[in-house]
């Protein structure tokens, strides 16, 4: 069955990401459109903030398609620094702020970025030496603007030219107006806006090139389609550098006349608090986000009268936390989608106002405009309630991997059908519910997390012969990682704590595995292939292996 949605983009609002911010002021005025902390800006001020930050682009250099990285929590300061060069034509590239120095400075290099957006305090982390003291080749990178905490003496600065956020704006008082619009007026819709970096299942993050007409048109379907509306006042807990946080946050706020209300670490406790004090009628989350609000002691102390729309995925999601969302936290509409970063972060959306099981089990229909199938291994369209390879057609869909024609060409085909690497079932109604993965990749609290890439940071252990890493169910984050490791025996064997501290040294937290379980050799089948279902039947059971007659034949 080939699942088509419905409607179009406004033709009348904005068609590029550095129009919005004047289309919003123009739009929504003197609104609220941001508190962060004691900090407030109307629409009209956040425009102003942000032609403040265009300004200080062009006095630093940068030059249209020039790449600009962030690599900061969320704040105030993060949007304004974005949509400023955005909106002179620079391409943004977000940095995850979990990635360790080496994971940071790979990105950084690839993207070609030459200048970067960051801090030096953050939960007690200075980026600046972090990146300096790793060794790391950033590549073209010479600057550094410091967002927060930016004292930038010579010596703190490692040879780079880093400047703060204070000096950086006050260097843009030099360059006229006019030729900040005129810079805004020269974006086009087909010009890149973003790169965001997503790995395959190689463990090699590629590059996700993206436009400015496709990300706007499909956040204002997308926003539609959840019904937010102005006045909305959503909680930014999913970190801008995830398309959750920045497009279907800040953009869809800006599209919609929302306030925006930044949260640069999720603490249930605090949450909950400003979920009360600000009258939070927006929240969008992983399945954990949900859990903890729930379950926490003190919830019933805080007045969430004010929340009507919850929004989740990224795992699957039981219909019981559905109800709970709807019954303990009080959102009336409650809705589920499902999206890839080369997909512009939406594929599909489930309607809030469905029944609980609808939400829980699907993710819904096709994004308005696009196209969506179910194939079998020859390509061809299956009936409904048949899985296959979940594929999609649209206005949606990447303008390709940076300088990798190859993985572009193996993910889109040519007949511009992208390959999502999900299996997935369509029912009648057209509605897509995802049954399992063709790639390896799990999602862990939302983040996605790829085997190879840990198995290649487990498999540098001096103790480790083989490993082979899974993702398994956890009621918390979605999905965790188990490891079965397979020692070296010439060496003293590794301990779990030991091998998670090894693990920690290498990778973001949320890649390291959660177990591990030493043994004797992995299963293969006859090829030589490892089995990892498996593995995952292991991991999931928590047991040790137990060979089947099906595991025989399958991978």
């Amino acid at each position: 069955m080939d699942s088509r949605g419905s409607g179009e983009a406004d033709a009348h609002g904005p068609v590029t990401v550095a129009q919005l911010a004047d289309s919003a002021a123009a739009a929504f005025g003197e609104a609220e459109a941001l508190a962060d902390g004691e900090v407030r800006w109307s629409f009209a001020r956040l425009r102003d903030e942000v032609h403040a930050a265009a300004r200080a682009a062009v006095a630093h250099g940068v030059a249209p398609g020039d790449r600009v990285a962030v690599w900061a929590p969320n704040s105030r300061r993060w949007i304004a620094a974005a949509l400023g060069a955005v909106s002179v034509g620079a391409v943004l590239v977000p940095v995850n702020t979990r990635y360790k120095a080496a994971e940071a400075a790979d990105i950084i290099r690839r993207s070609g970025a030459r200048l970067l957006f960051t801090e030096r305090g953050f939960l007690g982390t200075d980026y600046v030496a972090m990146l300096h003291d790793s060794g790391a080749d950033p590549g073209l990178l010479r600057s550094m603007v410091v967002l927060r905490d930016g004292a930038t003496d010579p010596a703190a600065s490692h040879g780079y030219d880093a400047v703060s956020w204070d000096d950086y704006l006050a260097a843009g008082a030099a360059v006229p107006d006019a030729e900040r619009a005129a810079r805004t007026a020269a974006v086009r819709p087909d010009d890149l806006s973003d790169i965001l970096y997503t790995s395959g299942t190689t463990g090699r993050p590629k590059g996700v090139m993206v436009t400015h007409g496709q990300t706007v048109r499909v956040f204002e379907s997308w926003s539609r389609a959840i019904t937010l509306h102005p006045g909305d006042r959503y909680l930014l807990v999913n970190p801008f550098f995830h398309t959750m946080g920045y497009k279907a946050g800040v953009l869809a706020c800006l599209l919609r006349g929302v306030t925006m209300l930044p949260e640069p670490v999720f603490d249930t406790g605090l949450v909950l608090r400003r979920m009360a004090e600000e009258r939070v009628s927006v929240l969008l989350g992983p399945p954990t986000v949900f859990h903890g609000l729930i379950r926490h002691p003190g919830r019933e102390r805080h007045d969430l009268s004010a929340l009507r729309l919850a929004g989740t995925g990224a795992a699957m999601v039981p219909t019981a936390l559905i109800e709970e969302i709807r019954r303990e936290l009080g959102a009336t509409d409650v809705f589920t989608a499902y999206g890839l970063s080369e997909s512009t972060g939406v594929v599909s959306i489930c309607p809030a106002d469905a029944d609980a099981a609808t939400v829980a089990r699907t993710v819904g229909v096709a994004l308005p405009g696009t196209e969506l199938r179910v194939v079998g291994p020859d390509g061809r369209e299956l009936p409904p309630g048949r899985p296959g390879e979940v594929v999609t057609r649209g206005y949606h869909v990447m303008a390709g991997y940076l300088d990798d024609p190859e993985a572009t060409a193996r993910a889109v085909d040519e007949d511009g059908w992208l390959h999502t690497g999900d299996v997935g079932v369509l029912d009648e109604r057209g509605y897509l519910s995802l049954t399992d993965r063709l790639k390896d990749m799990y999602v862990v609290g939302g983040f996605n997390a790829y085997p190879a890439e840990v198995e290649h940071a487990l498999g540098a252990h001096p103790a480790i012969a083989e490993v082979a890493v899974v993702g398994a169910p956890d009621e918390r984050l979605g999905e965790v990682g188990v490891a079965f490791v397979v020692p070296d025996p010439a060496q003293e064997p590794p301990t779990p704590d030991g091998l998670t501290a090894w693990a920690r040294e290498r990778l973001a937290n949320f890649k390291v595995p959660r177990r591990f379980h030493l043994i004797p050799e992995l299963p293969r089948n006859a090829s030589g292939k490892i089995l990892k279902t498996e593995l995952r039947r292991a991991a999931r059971e928590d047991r040790p292996l137990r060979r089947t007659k099906e595991d025989e034949g399958t991978e």
